[in-house]
């Protein structure tokens, strides 16, 4: 029997389960796929937004003004990368303008520091960007962070706290009987649990609907992004938006904490919940509104393309709150952007509904910090020699555009919340980030999966189960039927 049962292991589930792992609670976390970050927090703009742009007295602006500070300690805490780079919102006319002030009194209603920008400040700070810029709102405190590190991290350091993790667990069923839950899944393993958080993304309207709570309902909306290479560290510093419209922040060109440059989102709503595909006609459009901002992009930089979804409610704003049909039921729904930036106090929130339910007692041995990451593009070349003295893996590159060695993808397999895949590689120590897009690397990457999970190379999964990268494995010197 389980006190709390959360479902879903994006960064919203991982943050919840971190921070109740500070309670004297028996906690399980539920994902339906093969790691967590695999969906809605593994595509998006990686942006911890400022907190301006939200409508005043909605959680949206709330949650997003109170969790912007508390980066970064977490960040620190869970050894994430994370840059506080400003953000600056240009509008190139004169209606433009005017909306600009609107949301500096917003801003200020908000409780939020920004600045609005003349042509010549904002040209000075950002000399690439389209000379058509008339001015733009610079907020300071916008950051940015890394979605996977963060949400991995929290994973991590909430299983290192006795938080358990089941993957590959999609729940298909919930019964509610003698004042718990019997929680089945598709693989027919069932849990007992005395409240369960709804933490299912796109899907928390079909998760609430197992039992019979159909109050609000959830639709998928899709953004595609172009991806540059680490080009030029002076291409762009700060976050740029174009003034926001009725979709969103639109258009986005914004570092990332790597180095690498995103270009989008485009903003669709979809049927399919699960379609992460990408189109020439989307990317055409992003384009164009990318190229209002900045007229000379070089999209011959472009390494990859790729799409995420955005969880919008029927209210258009975040739902943090008690089941209308149970209150051991905890919706955390409709989590679209500020969702990252405001996922802090997020967290913060569905704890205190939790401990309103079960006042747990603190748990006394709970430690906030994780094993920091062995990182070798971050040591100095003295420190790498000693670590590599001591242990020769980490002088073998696996990965040369992204410079990771074999010692780091071992290392992260090996922790709790490890690598079991090689895009779960791939996000927690980024070979296959690179140029090369792992032509070189990702053959190395299986063979050290192979070994470190016991299991044979035609095994390995790229990603969920079932994507196998090998069709089969044949005998030396020997031809398949096939």
């Amino acid at each position: 029997m389980y006190d709390i049962l959360i479902i879903g292991g994006g960064v919203i589930g991982c943050f919840i389960a971190r921070e109740l792992a500070k309670y004297q609670a028996k906690i399980i976390l539920l994902e339906k796929n093969n790691d967590v970050c695999s969906e809605t927090s593994n595509a998006n703009s990686a942006i911890i937004h400022s907190g301006y742009d939200p409508l005043p007295n909605t959680l949206k602006a709330r949650l997003n003004v109170l969790s912007n500070p508390l980066f970064d300690q977490v960040c620190k805490d869970l050894d994430v990368s994370f840059i506080r780079n400003g953000s600056l919102t240009i509008a190139l006319n004169e209606e433009e303008v005017e909306t600009l002030y609107e949301l500096k009194e917003r801003a200020k209603v908000n409780g939020v520091e920004v600045e609005i920008l003349d042509k010549e400040e904002v040209l000075k700070r950002e000399p690439n960007l389209s000379d058509k810029v008339l001015k733009a709102l610079y907020a300071p405190t916008c950051a940015i962070i890394n979605p996977f590190e963060l949400t991995i991290g929290l994973m991590e350091n909430a299983m290192d706290n006795g938080v358990e993790l089941a993957l590959n667990s999609k729940v298909v069923a919930i019964a509610y009987k003698d004042n718990y839950f019997t929680v089945t899944c598709e693989n027919n393993k069932t849990y007992q649990t005395k409240t369960i958080i709804n933490a299912a993304g796109v899907y928390a309207d079909e998760v609430a609907a197992l039992i019979n709570d159909t109050s609000f309902k959830i639709k998928a909306r899709k953004g595609s992004y172009f991806v540059l290479d680490h080009f030029d560290n002076n291409f762009v510093k700060h976050t740029l938006f174009r003034v926001p419209t009725s979709k969103g922040k639109g258009v986005v060109i914004t570092p990332t904490t790597h180095y690498n440059y995103l270009i989008g989102p485009s903003s669709d709503f979809i049927d399919a919940k699960d379609d992460t595909s990408t189109e020439k006609e989307v990317l055409d459009a992003v384009k164009e509104r990318a190229n209002s901002i900045i007229e000379k992009i070089p999209y011959n930089q472009v390494i990859r393309t790729f799409s995420g979804l955005r969880a919008v409610s029927n209210t258009d704003d975040f739902i943090i709150d008690y089941s209308i049909v149970n209150k051991q039921f905890i919706n955390v729904a409709g989590i679209q952007s500020p969702g990252l930036a405001a996922s802090c106090g997020i967290a913060n929130m569905v704890r205190d509904l939790v401990l309103k339910l079960h006042p747990y007692e603190m748990n006394p041995k709970f430690n906030p910090k994780r094993r920091k990451m062995i990182k070798l593009s971050r040591m100095s070349l003295e420190e790498r020699n000693n670590l590599i003295k001591e242990n020769p893996t980490f002088g073998r590159i696996v990965c040369r555009c992204e410079k990771v060695s074999e010692g780091e993808i071992i290392d992260c397999i090996r922790r709790n919340a490890g690598a079991n895949s090689v895009k779960g590689v791939k996000k927690r120590v980024r070979p296959g980030f690179g140029k090369c897009q792992g032509t070189f690397c990702q053959p190395h990457v299986v063979k050290i999966l192979a070994r470190e999970l016991n299991i044979k190379e035609h095994e390995v999964v790229y990603d969920n189960l079932g994507s196998y990268l090998i069709k089969y494995q044949t005998k030396l010197g020997e031809k398949s039927e096939d």
